[in-house]
């Protein structure tokens, strides 16, 4: 017995300081140091030796036990370390080389011409307000003065999500409610998206953005809107931008205007952009029609205001010469990345 421990001993040491991965040396365990493993078989087998001899071998497979198990510690701790060293070097980074380059997102030409028209209109004494998109045909349509068999219905082809629900095609039911809750004065811009049922082309969109306007007052007149439309056109495109009102029709002001500036592109000389003309419409505005007081509440014998609506997306587009609306929506980095 005592020939067969030490055969052990040589055979399970010489196996460890060979085993090249933990797989390999939890076999080796369970192999000599299990259960039923080779040192625990002899272990099992002392019952058979005599008194005397029983101690010697018992203290002897026991000697032959934390041998293999201090060499088994050992060589865990060794390939352990191995392991850790061979990470390290496959995991190394050079510190040296030049960092991944870190890109700065920056605004959306919508919202930077937005923030601009806030910042104008509010260093005029406007307010902001906000409304749903999601309106009722009341606050979209009859009480800005146009009833279901209106004809300028024809002009908006409206979204609608009920008999009576509807996404909302002008920001105008934000100036419907706020004059129902406030009492004048009234100085205010309305901003938010807007849908109508659009074929999509290079100038249209089903989606697209406006701000619109209302100033209600005592003694508020057409010279009023003037001065205000002129300051913005002049903050927006320059001093040097001319600014031209031509006669029009909306059922919610009367007299209505549209306003129109000299051509960006060619500075009023004409070319394709203006198409010869020298002028781009921006805006519609005019008088509030005394319908729409009246709906809100307000006597138009005592009050009177103005009203105008601007869409962003033009005005975007003829800001920054864009030819095609489109390319706001579109979120291609290469474009954007140009603003």
């Amino acid at each position: 017995m005592k020939e067969q421990l030490a055969q052990i001993r040589e055979a399970a040491l010489a196996a460890v300081a060979a085993a090249e991965d933990s797989a390999a040396i939890e076999e080796l365990r369970v192999r000599f140091l299990g259960k039923k493993g080779e040192v625990s078989a002899i272990l099992k087998s002392l019952g058979s030796l005599s008194a005397e001899e029983r101690p010697k071998m018992g203290q002897l497979a026991n000697e032959v036990r934390a041998d293999i198990e201090s060499a088994i510690t050992d060589k865990k701790a060794e390939l352990g370390k191995a392991a850790l060293a061979a990470r390290l070097e496959s995991e190394k980074i050079d510190i040296t080389m030049p960092s991944k380059k870190t890109s700065i997102g920056g605004l959306h030409p919508l919202n930077t011409v937005l923030a601009d028209m806030i910042d104008i209109f509010q260093s005029m004494g406007f307010d902001v307000v906000d409304g749903p998109e999601v309106e009722t045909d009341y606050y979209n349509f009859e009480a800005l003065n146009i009833p279901a068999d209106h004809p300028a219905r024809d002009m908006q082809d409206t979204f609608y999500l009920g008999e009576n629900i509807l996404l909302r095609t002008q920001t105008s039911a934000a100036q419907i409610r706020t004059m129902k809750d406030r009492k004048p004065p009234i100085r205010i811009v309305c901003p938010g998206r807007v849908f109508r049922a659009d074929e999509v082309d290079a100038t249209h969109s089903p989606v697209f953005h406006q701000m619109e306007g209302l100033v209600v007052d005592k003694g508020i007149t057409m010279c009023d809107l003037k001065g205000v439309l002129e300051q913005f056109a002049h903050e927006i495109y320059g001093p040097e931008t001319k600014v031209k009102f031509r006669p029009s029709f909306f059922p919610f002001t009367e007299p209505s205007v549209e306003v129109d500036v000299t051509c960006s592109e060619c500075g009023g000389k004409g070319c394709r952009v203006c198409k010869g003309s020298g002028w781009i419409e921006i805006l519609g505005a005019g008088m509030v029609h005394p319908n729409v007081l009246r709906a809100c509440g307000i006597d138009p014998e005592v009050y009177s205001g103005f009203a105008f609506g601007i869409g962003l997306d033009r005005l975007t587009t003829t800001r920054y010469k864009i030819s095609d609306i489109r390319l706001l929506f579109e979120n291609d980095k290469r474009f954007l990345e140009q603003f």
